[in-house]
């Protein structure tokens, strides 16, 4: 369901691309159609997953790591200051939930909420998508050929 105000600040913003009141919901909210390029909520959930490294955290996440030290171990190229980061973001998005065991050291664990399960398909897609058409870029120092070791494995929920 869109936020009201959102839809009416695209309104002022971008009329030429409104979506249109379709119907109400139960609450009587206006339902859109969100059948054209342009969706608010498709284009905030994009951001979201797809800030950098966060596919890669996620699909750590889904494969089972639990502890900052397992996700920074496979995920190489990701530094502690960013992971750190992206999972405050993941929290606050709902996505990812940050559990404190009071012990010595104290223990710290990163697991997904059901939101952050659901994620599954997408992540498994992802892969599968980038199995059959990744490339390595000439700005990644490739030569477009995909380097696929270490990406066989999907995440798939127990």
């Amino acid at each position: 369901m869109c936020n009201t105000l959102a839809m009416e600040l695209i309104a002022l913003t971008r009329p030429s691309h409104d979506p249109k009141v379709v119907g109400r919901d139960t609450a009587g909210e206006p339902t859109h159609d969100h059948s054209g390029a342009f969706c608010p909520v498709y284009s905030r959930a994009i951001e979201v997953i797809g800030r950098r490294w966060t596919g890669a955290i996620l699909r750590a996440l889904l494969s089972g790591a639990t502890r900052f030290t397992d996700i920074t171990a496979v995920v190489p190229g990701l530094s502690d200051r960013l992971l750190s980061e992206r999972l405050k973001e993941l929290e606050a998005e709902g996505i990812v939930t940050r559990g404190v065991t009071p012990s010595h050291p104290v223990r710290i664990e990163y697991g997904l909420t059901p939101k952050g399960y659901a994620l599954n398909d997408v992540i498994v897609a992802v892969s599968t998508w980038a199995a059959t058409w990744g490339t390595t870029s000439a700005a990644d120092g490739g030569d477009g050929d995909l380097v696929v070791a270490g990406c066989a494995e999907d995440p798939v929920v127990p």
